[in-house]
């Protein structure tokens, strides 16, 4: 049993994917090729965005958005404590400094009561400049950006929506990616929408914004790569990923289809024994994991691996906690629910392939286990 299996996927699209492929060796375009005009344009459509801009990765797509809004020293960054170091990351390379919001015990995305008070905080101690959010949708599961963007509003930040984990959810009608200022999602193999290697996307309805991230992936160019009008970085997307990211779009929608059923299998054999995902009735999640929890995690842990069935912890240990954040002064406790989830997660196999007989057998292992 694989905890995702791409090679069920590849069965289905294989031909495709050589076709693909096939054409970026004819035409040589390697870099920046017709297959990455291509599918920004599809992803723009599909999410519902004026503009999206392909990038090597999704730390990339954070990184080049911050950069896009000149973020420096001395500015404040709001983000979540309980997701991947990219989200902070990017910010700290900027030597601009995350502040840590605690997360919603059910959905596991920032609080927004809480953001409030921690911007009111820092306005107040005066050292720092608020300058933007970054909301995680994290498992698939968009955060509420109808708070968070009220918020950003009223103290003037702008909002960056890391949908790394979401493209394909739903927010109130609205895709995933088109819900904030700007938005970066990834294409790292085990995302809902994942490539073979690294690759990201930048969407945003803002053309100066476009202008810039265009200019900043391919170190700062103005009219040419040889006319530098900012510093930049080499950000940009593969021709080969983006012809295979076009190959497994269209089969995307139903893929997220089909997450929705496996998702719901879970719920039904789990809910009596975990703290299984709570999904707000105004979102659809893009299930990029499925994640319960319970108080004897590592105890199901080890059962299942006895039967040979593979588990993931995400995240065993929240950003405020690692070491990469030791300068800014956290400690256990600050963020009670972050490390409280951390502590009791634990993510089951899923993908669109998964088959019920599968997740049958996980969910009597797990009953067994605890038994």
């Amino acid at each position: 049993m694989n905890f995702i299996d791409l090679a069920a996927q590849q069965r289905h699209i294989r031909k495709q994917l050589e076709r693909n492929i096939s054409g970026v060796l004819d035409h040589g375009n390697y870099i920046n090729g017709p297959e990455v005009q291509a599918l920004e344009k599809k992803l723009a459509e599909y999410a519902g965005v004026s503009f999206s801009v392909g990038c090597a990765s999704g730390t990339d797509a954070l990184l080049m958005s911050l950069m896009a809004y000149g973020i420096n020293r001395g500015d404040a960054i709001f983000t979540s404590p309980f997701t991947f170091i990219a989200t902070a990351e990017v910010i700290k390379l900027l030597k601009a400094t995350p502040v840590f919001v605690d997360i919603d015990p059910a959905t596991f995305n920032i609080d927004a009561g809480k953001l409030r008070s921690s911007i009111e905080n820092i306005v107040d101690q005066g050292k720092l400049t608020p300058r933007g959010i970054i909301p995680v949708d994290i498992f698939g599961q968009p955060a509420d950006y109808d708070q968070i963007n009220s918020l950003a509003k009223e103290y003037n930040l702008f909002v960056l929506e890391d949908g790394a984990q979401s493209f394909g959810g739903l927010y109130k009608g609205r895709k995933a990616c088109s819900l904030a200022d700007v938005a970066a999602t990834s294409f790292f193999p085990a995302k809902p929408l994942g490539c073979y290697g690294d690759g990201g996307m930048i969407f945003t309805d803002n053309r100066e914004l476009h202008d810039k991230l265009t200019s900043i992936r391919v170190h700062g160019k103005g009219k040419d790569k040889y006319d530098n009008v900012r510093v930049g970085l080499n950000g940009r997307l593969d021709t080969i990923q983006a012809a295979i990211l076009l190959a497994k779009f269209e089969i995307f929608d139903n893929e997220i289809a089909l997450r929705q059923e496996a998702a719901q299998r879970y719920n039904q054999g789990l809910s009596d024994l975990c703290q299984t995902p709570l999904v707000k009735d105004f979102n659809l999640s893009a299930w990029a994991q499925y994640s319960s929890m319970h108080r004897e995690r590592d105890r199901i842990i080890n059962h299942l691996k006895s039967k040979d069935i593979p588990t993931a912890i995400y995240y065993p240990k929240p950003l405020h906690l690692q070491g990469a954040f030791a300068h800014l002064g956290y400690s256990r406790g600050d963020f009670p629910v972050s490390e409280q989830v951390s502590d009791n997660i634990f993510s089951l196999p899923m993908h669109p392939y998964l088959k019920s007989s599968d997740q049958q057998l996980i969910i009597r292992e797990i009953h067994e286990a605890l038994a």
